[in-house]
């Protein structure tokens, strides 16, 4: 797999204290952690830590009791999520939620329903398929008779041609066999080095820290370590709760 670039310094999403509740249950405690231009993050954690709960307040589905959230210098805290998906933040979510009857094309078509400039949009639905060239074989099929990885794809791609100015991922690698596992994250580091910075929230540890650039640790709710990911992978907590290592 190929290095990641060197980190850039301009922050393009940032949460500072931000506090969820899902009614009485405090979700997340006071989390704070930012992603910066042309950079992939990575937020880590066992089941229940509360990385979904992040990426739902950050679409606006799950809305901030305190704290704020901030994309590209402005305020989106309160933001509506249709607003917030017109405003350039796009997600790939977790169970991939395609439309098991549409076509791989129609789902596709799917991810551009707020975009205005029907002029890009053959040159993205190209760009989905060069990234992709297994959905471009499998374009006039029902999404939901494709393969986990394919759907997996899909589901990618449809966030693509929202044109995000940051993509989230959510658990990308869940349910894979081994061999999309790794090309799904040749294709996310294809997908940042064409100038999209990511936001993954992902199981397989070990990916994710070889894939991103800085990573963050949850545990109940709470960021714990942070850190560059090379640094991170290398720390004894680290390697004994998420690596498998001793």
């Amino acid at each position: 797999m190929s290095e990641a670039p060197q980190s850039p310094t301009k922050d393009v999403l940032e949460l500072t204290d931000v506090h969820v509740y899902y009614g009485a249950i405090h979700a997340l405690k006071g989390v704070s952690l930012n992603v910066r231009e042309k950079e992939i993050v990575t937020l880590i954690g066992a089941n229940g830590a509360g990385k979904s709960t992040t990426l739902r307040a950050i679409n606006g589905l799950n809305r901030a009791r305190q704290g704020a959230i901030r994309f590209q210098g402005n305020d989106i805290t309160t933001a509506t999520p249709h607003t917030i998906v017109k405003n350039g933040i796009a997600q790939s979510p977790e169970g991939r939620r395609l439309f098991p009857r549409m076509s791989v094309t129609e789902n596709l078509e799917m991810g551009a329903f707020q975009r205005t400039d029907r002029e890009n949009f053959q040159s993205d639905m190209d760009r989905v398929f060069e990234l992709f060239p297994r959905l471009h074989e499998r374009r006039a099929q029902k999404a939901g008779t494709l393969s986990g990885g394919e759907q997996q794809m899909c589901a990618i791609g449809r966030a693509l041609m929202a044109r995000p100015k940051l993509l989230l991922l959510d658990e990308p690698s869940m349910g894979l066999a081994p061999i999309f596992v790794e090309k799904i994250f040749e294709i996310v580091l294809e997908i940042n080095n064409q100038g999209t910075p990511v936001l993954l929230v992902e199981q397989n540890a070990l990916m994710a820290l070889d894939t991103a650039h800085r990573g963050y640790v949850m545990e109940t709710g709470r960021i714990t370590l942070e850190g560059p990911a090379a640094e991170l992978k290398t720390n004894e907590a680290v390697q004994k709760a998420y690596l498998g290592l001793d």
